[in-house]
């Protein structure tokens, strides 16, 4: 009777262990395949020559802004981004337009432009696996483009990471949209992408489990790591206009292949490890990676990665830096970096006044900058 026991606790465990296979396996087959198309527009949208996009729109634009430290006139454009849109009064009128008006290394970035509008009304996330319609989860899992706004101003908490799709825009203009207090943004194996004029703050890790990544796949998901904005595997990527703090591990984050990305008028405070481009220093596939940043104000309360770069090539392009606490660019593994009219206003504290830090010169920074 023992030997039967145990012959049908075998079986079980190895009917189990099928099953297990079973869901694991298509899981796996999905996410191969969109790695592979990911990789596939990623090569198509590195630029070898990368002296052409550095100047993209950028070049009248390389001189410093004191003149508009203390500016509380009328609306002002102050860059080629912001003359392209923010005052015209009937904006609203024609909300895709802002997809002309990226530049830099993400200027190919159109999101959801020639699609239909989707406006969110509900700002709950209750169910990860079948989103309500009319919640942001719901928006951005649809396979079709879509420019996304918000009914009214809403503070989002997050269940679980906020899985995309491509060729999205979400557009906060008109309403305070803050997404805060749980899990962030994830962009993996996408491309054509826009976040535009919201707040992301307070960002937490999330459990896990099953969460639903497009309209016709879910799956299992590890606890994800409280990025706001990670960016994995993807491109021609333009995030403007957003405003960042307090992020359980990185403010934005960009890896694994990422490339043709631009970061512009945003404004960061509080935080430690503020933006990372390229994770690894054995990861070589990092080298494509050209990121713009542009025009931001790095605030109060930051410490490092401002941004601090792997492999690729960075453009960091006429932001203000104010006070940080340990260094503000850095980099390893063979980077590029052309910082080009940015103003550092330097902290009191003498240990802490490197503007740059690279951990293959010296090895006091090896510790900060480890991953």
């Amino acid at each position: 009777m023992e030997y039967v026991k145990i012959v049908i606790c075998v079986v079980v465990i190895l009917f189990l262990a099928s099953e297990a296979r079973a869901n694991i396996d298509p899981d796996r087959a999905y996410w191969n395949n969109r790695a592979e198309k990911a990789k596939k527009v990623t090569q198509e949208s590195y630029r070898p020559e990368t002296t052409k996009d550095v100047n993209k729109k950028t070049d009248p634009s390389t001189n410093t802004r004191r003149d508009l430290l203390k500016y509380t006139g009328p609306c002002k454009a102050t860059n080629p981004i912001d003359e392209c849109w923010r005052c015209d009064k009937d904006w609203a009128v024609d909300r895709m337009k802002l997809a002309d008006c990226a530049m830099g290394f993400g200027w190919n970035a159109t999101g959801g432009k020639g699609g239909k509008i989707y406006v969110v009304t509900d700002p709950s996330d209750d169910d990860v696996v079948n989103p309500k319609i009319g919640t942001l989860r719901h928006a951005v899992i649809q396979e079709e483009p879509l420019w996304i706004i918000f009914q009214n101003s809403m503070n989002i908490k997050l269940k679980e990471e906020l899985i995309m799709t491509s060729h999205k825009t979400i557009d906060g203009r008109g309403a305070q949209i803050h997404i805060a207090e749980g899990a962030g943004f994830t962009l993996q194996f996408i491309s054509n992408v826009i976040i535009h004029n919201i707040r992301i703050h307070d960002i937490k890790e999330a459990n896990g489990g099953l969460i639903r990544d497009s309209v016709y796949h879910y799956g299992f998901r590890t606890k994800s790591d409280g990025d706001g904005i990670s960016i994995f595997g993807s491109s021609n990527i333009w995030i403007d206009h957003v405003s960042m703090s307090n992020c359980k591990d990185g403010l934005i984050d960009a890896v694994q292949g990422s490339t043709a990305i631009t970061v512009s008028n945003g404004h960061y405070t509080d935080h430690n490890d503020v933006m990372l481009f390229g994770a690894s220093d054995n990861f070589s596939g990092d080298e494509k990676l050209q990121v713009t940043v542009a025009f931001n104000h790095y605030g109060q309360g930051l410490i490092q990665r401002m941004p601090r770069i792997r492999w690729g090539f960075a453009h960091v392009v006429n932001n203000d830096y104010t006070m940080w606490q340990m260094y503000a660019i850095g980099g390893s593994s063979k980077p590029t970096i052309l910082s080009q009219g940015n103003r550092f206003y330097a902290p009191n504290d003498t240990r802490a006044k490197e503007v740059t830090s690279n951990s293959l010169i010296s090895n006091q920074f090896e510790e900060r900058n480890s991953n």
